[in-house]
């Protein structure tokens, strides 16, 4: 980190006037002691980074303060978290150990600034992030504060990106894609999340993103008018229900606008529903219920409601804990706008999720279940095999942070709640893990069905279990859930390491025949069969993968030791082995420059997002085939960021060449025959001057999609192929596709 002493007078004001909008932001209720600690930690960590600065330049110490501030304002979190916040670096870049902070500030402090440090040290890890991910949600189990401090830290380092490098601000966008906002999602904290869908497709997809953003300005004005109209039969026919309310109508998220034009194939300008009107109610608890049907059936008899689309989260609030009744009505021009109903308690609940729900825990209705606590037990579950790897942890989390959800009951009419997809399997291991492990047969409303069998809502699930039975490696093709995954996989492991025992026996004896040490001689037989552990070593000799007596050809004794016998010696023939990192490029290819530097890199393009010339890209090392070229809005990016970012590299287009790239597009629209195919060969051929390498087309009932690839020389010709194809006559959407 760049090194500036803090002695300007500029810099001191910026730091007071940063610390005063934190103490003015603070409304919980605070004693002498608390303050007396704000202060405290507010002074200990402005001498602790009063030497660091940011990327931006700015002091360092803005970053603890304004965290802090987030967990106080954002969040709704209280003294404890905030000082924790304030020191949320000092362990890991100052010279502040983990004690002093414990000592000054006690246990709870302690252990929450512990789980907000990175590990050190690890060199030998496959992926430092989920390693750091994996320790951070260790600590959550034990002090959810933990994980919404880190939260607040991850907005503002998002909301400050712009300093960064680019390259840089991908891989913090890609881990920020594929565990922070699903994470929010889970915490019920929906303003967080929703900012942070925003400011990934900011970094991801910026050209998109000013667009909509300038076509929501353009129409805000319009918006606002729409929003009056259709609010005020409302507002005249909400008076007889006699209790305070509000009405607010909100524009929708640029990610989820984004996320209609995608999934939809729709332009912006037939998205219809840009915002939501929120009626919020100020009711006691125990008519919030009756209360918010009352007001929906007000609604639709003023708007006429559109059936299908009425969502009661009210009755079963959603897994997270979010409670609304949501429903789509016709407005005036024959407009779909989404209304949402629900509490005060309830809009709280929605906006700060977990924070929230502390504040009403015992006061809510009996049909809310405690749905944190469940999930902090799953969490739990997945953290009790501590031999799985990190990444095939975060793996299994997050499936504990899934979107949507099913409802499916036990035979005594128990609900349970599992993510979308999940199956009869799963649901055996969401009762007990014993009942799981044991599953001989399922019935789904009383019919015999498949243990793969995915669970719809309203299905009635009854197991029968068998002691005799015990899983096998095929049923985890057979789940989704973190704890099934987790704990199948922990069974298969003790299988193995029993079985494993046996291979250790027969290894033992051999290497004493051999008259050489165990202990100093199986990690280099490990290391030359290529696996990960010596548990593996042992299964595979049990299951005669590898055979005993074959050592001595590969190894000569010296002293106590096992020694590699080189392999012409062996006489097996030594392939020659190239140099592929770098090498010169033949000409015609397209040009890149890895990581900032000029020499060539040999490297391919993904077949997986096939980038073209123009695209936004980066390089992903992969262990056997070199270098992979991607787009950074490919659908494997955020995976291979957020879990490999050691592997990624800084790719950028040189210049132009005279390349060729293969650019996938499926365009829609309406079947009229025969024409169809000539007047869109017509318009790629010789008005756009392309080459098609494949066309595929299918028509049914009226309506066509085709599959067409094109060989273009960079984005700007496949954009204007995109838009020449979208103008033609039947045409109803042209899209390039993301896999």
């Amino acid at each position: 980190m760049p090194q500036a002493t803090i002695n300007k007078e500029e810099d001191k004001r910026l730091i007071i006037n940063a610390y005063r909008r934190l103490l003015k932001s603070m409304k919980s209720d605070m004693d002498d002691t608390d303050r007396k600690n704000i202060r405290m930690a507010y002074e200990i960590a402005v001498e602790a980074h009063s030497k660091q600065r940011r990327k931006s330049g700015e002091p360092y110490i803005l970053h603890p303060i304004e965290v802090a501030r987030i967990c106080a304002v954002e969040i709704g979190l209280g003294p404890t978290a905030i000082i924790a916040a304030l020191l949320h670096d000092v362990v890991e870049d100052t010279e502040v150990t983990l004690e002093e902070v414990t000592e000054k500030f006690g246990d709870r402090i302690g252990l929450i600034v512990d789980g907000l440090t990175k590990l050190d040290g690890m060199y030998n890890v496959e992926s430092k992030q989920a390693e750091n991910f994996k320790k951070v949600l260790r600590t959550l189990v034990e002090d959810v504060r933990v994980i919404l401090i880190k939260m607040a830290d991850r907005l503002h380092n998002m909301r400050t990106l712009g300093s960064m490098p680019r390259h840089k601000q991908l891989k913090i966008a890609a881990e920020t894609d594929y565990i922070y906002s699903p994470l929010a999602h889970r915490l019920g904290l929906y303003n967080i999340k929703t900012e942070f869908q925003d400011l990934i497709m900011k970094i991801k997809e910026p050209e998109t993103y000013q667009e909509i953003v300038s076509k929501l300005q353009d129409t805000e004005q319009e918006r606002a008018s729409y929003v009056k109209e259709f609010i005020k039969p409302i507002t005249d026919a909400l008076s007889e229900i006699n209790y305070p309310y509000r009405i607010t109508g909100r524009p929708k998220s640029i990610y989820s606008i984004w996320n209609k034009i995608k999934t939809k194939k729709i332009p912006f300008e037939e998205i219809y529903d840009l915002f939501a009107i929120r009626i919020i109610l100020d009711v006691p608890i125990k008519k919030e219920k009756q209360i918010c049907w009352v007001v929906y059936s007000i609604i639709t008899d003023v708007h006429t409601p559109i059936p299908e689309r009425l969502k009661d989260w009210i009755t079963t609030p959603k897994s997270n804990g979010y409670e609304s009744l949501h429903t789509t009505v016709v407005g005036p021009m024959g407009r779909f706008v989404e209304v949402q109903i629900r509490s005060q308690r309830m809009d709280e609940i929605a906006e700060r999720g977990f924070a929230a729900h502390w504040k009403y825990k015992g006061v809510t209705t009996d049909t809310q279940a405690d749905v944190y606590d469940n999930w902090l037990d799953s969490v739990r579950e997945i953290l009790e095999n501590n031999d799985s790897d990190a990444i095939e942890f975060l793996s299994d989390f997050k499936t504990n942070l899934f979107n949507e959800e099913v409802y499916v009951y036990t035979p005594k009419g128990d609900m349970k709640i599992l993510p979308k997809g999940a199956t009869a399997l799963d649901f055996a291991f969401s009762i007990h893990t014993d009942i799981g492990y044991h599953c001989s047969a399922i019935k789904i409303n009383n019919k015999l069905v498949p243990m793969g069998y995915k669970l719809q809502n309203g299905d009635q699930v009854t197991i029968t279990t068998n002691k005799n039975q015990k899983p096998s490696e095929a049923w985890l093709k057979m789940v989704v859930t973190g704890k099934a995954r987790s704990k199948i996989r922990f069974a298969m492991k003790e299988v193995k390491r029993k079985q494993g025992e046996f291979g250790k026996e027969a290894l033992e004896r051999k290497l004493k025949n051999l008259k050489v040490s165990f202990e100093e001689n199986v990690d280099t037989l490990v290391k030359f069969y290529g696996l990960k552990s010596r548990p593996d070593l042992y299964f595979d000799i049990a299951t005669e993968e590898i055979l005993v007596q074959d050592i001595k050809d590969h190894f000569s004794v010296e002293g106590n030791k096992l020694v590699l016998i080189p392999k012409e010696k062996e006489g097996i023939e030594v392939p020659e082995i190239t140099e592929v990192k770098r090498g010169r490029k033949y000409e015609g290819t397209p040009r890149l420059m890895i990581n900032g530097s000029s020499d060539e890199y040999q490297y391919s393009l993904a077949s997986c997002c096939n980038p073209v010339q123009g695209d936004h890209v980066f390089g992903y090392l992969t262990a056997n085939v070199g270098l992979k070229i991607h787009r950074t809005t490919c659908p494997n990016a955020t995976n291979l960021m957020a879990n490999y970012g050691y592997r990624i590299m800084k790719a950028e287009w040189v210049s132009s060449t005279k390349s060729s790239f293969v650019a996938e597009l499926i365009i829609t629209g309406v079947d009229d025959g025969p024409g169809v195919i000539e007047r869109l060969s017509r318009s790629i051929s010789s008005d756009l001057g392309l080459n098609i390498r494949s066309f595929f087309i299918e028509g049914h009932e009226g309506y066509f999609e085709g599959k067409i690839n094109l060989l273009v020389t960079n984005k700007n010709q496949l954009n204007i192929a995109i838009r020449g194809l979208q103008n033609l006559d039947g045409i109803s959407s042209v899209t390039r596709t993301e896999a």
